[in-house]
Formats: C-alpha cells, structure tokens, sequence
C-alpha cells in the first residue's frame, strides 16, 4: 500500500520545523518496508551562506538528517497509525557513510529508507539520497524510539 504525504502531514509525524525541516514530500510509503521522499534544495537554504560561500555545497551531515528524518517518518508510520506527542525518534547511529556527489542548489534529493531491523524501539535503515539517478550519499542509520520528556 503506498501513500503520499505532503509537508503538512510530514509535520505532524516530525517534530521538526525551518530551518531544519528536511523532507518536503513523501511520495510513497510501506509501512514496516521502505519510504521515499523528496528534499527540494534550493539557495535560499541557510546553511548556503557559510558552507561555502560562493561554492554553494548542501553539508554531508545534513543529507544524513535528511535520511533520518525520512526514517523517522517510516518508523511511526509503521507502528501507529497516528502521531503520538509522547514518542520521538531519536538519530542514535549511523555506519558505512559514503558521499559519491555534491548536492547542490537547484538539486532535488529522493531520500529512500528501508527497514534492515526493528527490536525492541531500535530500528535499523538502509538509506540512500539521489540526485536524479545518480547516488550521492548512503548509509546505514540506526533511530531509537524514546518517550519525550515534556
């Protein structure tokens, strides 16, 4: 069954908000499988003024929040059918990074995750981010689901 959310759903699922909101749209989900989204990187980032200026990169680090988010996103899709303000997901570890190309203003990034493992609030990802066809970043990510403390 696949499902897309657009970034008013996505926000109901992430805690996140601007600047540091990473995926704009979701175009098809699998729960308890694979997810894939969309990140829109455009120059109006804010990251852009410092990283660098005039050679505008999108930070490595930031691709793989990107990633996260996405995996965020699959793993409450795949254990409850709503959002729930008591549980987050928590980016708890990351193995095997590789970045293969620079992502760019004007790029448009497809974030796909996939569920290696899940035990006991621990899931693990294959995670790759695209531009176009080619791969310009993949990873292992591990996210931990946690109780938020309010």
């Amino acid at each position: 069954m696949s499902e897309q959310m657009d970034v008013v759903e996505i926000m109901k699922y992430l805690p996140h908000r601007y600047p540091f909101l990473l995926v704009d749209r979701v175009l098809e989900v699998e729960p308890g499988k694979t997810l894939k989204a969309l990140k829109n990187v455009t120059m109006n980032e804010p990251f852009f003024q410092g990283h660098f200026p005039g050679y505008p990169v999108m930070p490595g680090v930031l691709i793989l929040e990107a990633l996260a988010q996405a995996a965020g996103v699959l793993s409450f899709k795949s254990v409850e059918n709503q959002p729930s303000a008591d549980t987050l997901y928590f980016f708890a570890g990351i193995d095997n990074a590789r970045f293969k190309r620079q992502v760019v203003p004007g790029d448009q990034l497809t974030l796909q995750v996939e569920i290696i493992a899940h035990k006991r609030g621990i899931w693990k990802y294959k995670a790759q981010a695209l531009v176009g066809d080619e791969l310009a970043a993949e990873a292992e990510l591990m996210v931990a689901q946690r109780e938020a403390k309010r």
